[in-house]
Formats: C-alpha cells, sequence, structure tokens
C-alpha cells in the first residue's frame, strides 16, 4: 500500500482513528464499564472475555501501526476485524457484536480494500 501519498496518507490516519476507538470501547467492555455491577468475565464468558480481550489489543495496536503509516497496521486491522466477523456469523455465542459496531467493521473493510486498490492503480499508472 501507498501511504506515503499525502491524501491516502490523511485518508488512514483518520482510519488510525476510528480503529482507536473502536479499540478503546472494547477495552472498555472488558473493565465492564458499561456493565454495571456484573464482573465483565461473568457477562461475556470466559471465552468471549479472551476473544474479546484478543481483539480489542489488536486494534490498538492497529491504530499505532495505521497512524505511523506501516502497512503492518493495516494487515493487523484486516485480520483481526475478518476472524471476528467470521466468527459472528458463523454464530458463535461468545462473539457480540451490535449492529453499529458490525456497520463500522464492515466500513473499516471496505475502506482498507478501497485504499489498497486505489494504490495498486496508482502504482500501475506510474509504470
Amino acid at each position: 500500500m501507498d501511504f506515503k501519498n499525502e491524501i491516502s496518507g490523511r485518508y488512514i490516519r483518520i482510519l488510525a482513528i476510528i480503529t482507536l476507538l473502536l479499540g478503546l470501547s472494547d477495552a472498555s467492555r472488558l473493565l465492564g464499564i458499561s456493565a454495571g455491577n456484573v464482573s465483565p468475565l461473568a457477562l461475556l464468558g470466559t471465552t468471549g472475555f479472551a476473544y474479546l480481550a484478543i481483539f480489542a489489543v489488536a486494534r490498538l495496536f492497529a491504530a499505532v501501526g495505521l497512524w505511523i503509516k506501516a502497512s503492518w497496521g493495516a494487515v493487523l486491522l484486516v485480520g483481526a476485524t475478518v476472524v471476528e466477523l467470521v466468527l459472528f456469523l458463523a454464530g458463535s455465542p461468545d462473539v457480540r457484536v451490535s449492529a453499529f459496531g458490525f456497520a463500522v467493521r464492515l466500513v473499516l473493510l471496505v475502506s482498507l480494500a478501497l485504499i489498497f486498490v486505489l494504490g495498486m492503480r496508482l502504482r500501475q499508472a506510474r509504470e
């Protein structure tokens, strides 16, 4: 991917901010901020808690990678998001995603695919 371009660099930074907010949202669910007096471990279950922890850490690291315009950030974000959506669509009871969260994850995937395709076309045009 061509992150050196000024326009794609700004676009990637916007995606990094969205990814950071999504990762922080997952981390707040891990801490039980919105759960009230119920333990997040009891609410999510052991496996669901582990999945959420892995996805939250992966998204936070991906946000840093996208912010510094490293290609591993995009790879980490795509990998974590695809695995989470596949688990959710397969009907895993341990992965819970709201309709808004599902839409945000799809937008992130489509946005990264768009920047990848545009980068490839720009590279072909230069050659």
